[in-house]
């Protein structure tokens, strides 16, 4: 599987390769994947204090920033009432007043993404990081619709969001964030979700994994903030866990192919084969640290908004 690699905001293809580096070694190492990167094409200069925190320059993001505090939203997490669902709580950082923003330049990102998908014939995945996860959740919500409405077939199979956050998806003139608690199902392929218990922003993470199908995602905590994960132990774990769902993705997706897709000509929906093929049994690390990820069924339970309490999805505390 080849992936291809979006950055957090203030990143750039090259930072986010050191970044995502013991992890994609690690894939690379057992055969599982290969990678590509890109980056946003508004180059941006980190906020005041965070100078040397994102790395070497020049900067990027996806989103064509407009002026105001970049770190308002962790801010005010320390405010947020516990109990809510995911999406309550992502509703609460909803302005009184709609923002007069360029959604024009959200498409063009948008674009840029899909044309470095088109230009590599290979690429059938895609990992995102914060801001990049959002995106690579937007180009999954936008293939979705394209094959609901025009039969389109799907270029990703597979997508890994670490610290993500739900689509953008169009509407009208613009696009609306859309949330499982609303709009149900947003994303139909095989997902993975890498968030940190200790995230302030966990809660987006959750909410994006309920707009997945559930049958088809996993769930991994690997324990600490808003990150990649570089750990040893975290890197082994998401690796073997990785192994197998990689694995049963490509077999679905040619057996399938060769029973459906060949004969009719058309692209057989992930989700008519996936409750069988694909398994989304969960796994618990056996690694002793405290740090250590883990795809517990529990996880799932405490932090779904899907019929379930979430009084732990704001616990993180932020310093």
């Amino acid at each position: 599987m080849r992936f291809l690699c979006l950055p957090g905001a203030y990143g750039s293809a090259k930072n986010f390769g050191v970044q995502l580096g013991p992890f994609a070694k690690h894939m690379e190492e057992r055969g599982l994947a290969t990678f590509a990167f890109t980056q946003g094409a508004h180059e941006v200069e980190p906020p005041l204090g965070w100078e040397n925190y994102f790395g070497s320059r020049p900067l990027y993001r996806f989103i064509d920033t407009v002026k105001g505090d970049a770190f308002e939203v962790v801010r005010r997490v320390r405010h947020i009432p516990r109990g809510l669902s995911p999406e309550a709580t992502l509703r609460l950082f909803k302005p009184d007043n709609p923002i007069d923003f360029d959604w024009q330049t959200f498409r063009d990102a948008l674009n840029h993404v899909f044309k470095t998908i088109d230009d590599d014939p290979e690429i059938d995945g895609l990992i995102g990081y914060s801001e990049g996860a959002m995106m690579a959740a937007s180009i999954c919500a936008e293939e979705n619709r394209r094959w609901e409405e025009n039969g389109t077939p799907k270029r990703i199979k597979f997508a890994i969001f670490f610290a993500g956050s739900p689509p953008l998806v169009a509407e009208g003139d613009g696009f609306i964030a859309k949330l499982a608690d609303e709009h149900g199902t947003v994303i139909d392929i095989p997902t993975f979700h890498v968030f940190g218990s200790n995230d302030p922003l966990v809660y987006s993470s959750v909410a994006l994994y309920n707009a997945c199908n559930q049958d088809l995602a996993h769930l991994y905590d690997h324990g600490l903030g808003h990150l990649v994960p570089r750990d040893a132990d975290n890197v082994e774990q998401l690796g073997d866990t990785l192994s197998d769902v990689i694995t049963q993705i490509n077999k679905a997706h040619a057996e399938f192919g060769r029973d459906k897709a060949s004969a009719s000509g058309t692209q057989t929906p992930v989700s008519e084969f996936a409750a069988e093929e694909y398994a989304t049994s969960s796994l618990t690390s056996s690694s002793a640290g405290g740090s250590t990820g883990s795809t517990a069924e529990s996880d799932v339970d405490s932090r779904s908004s899907h019929e379930v309490e979430s009084d732990g999805i704001v616990k993180a505390q932020v310093a």
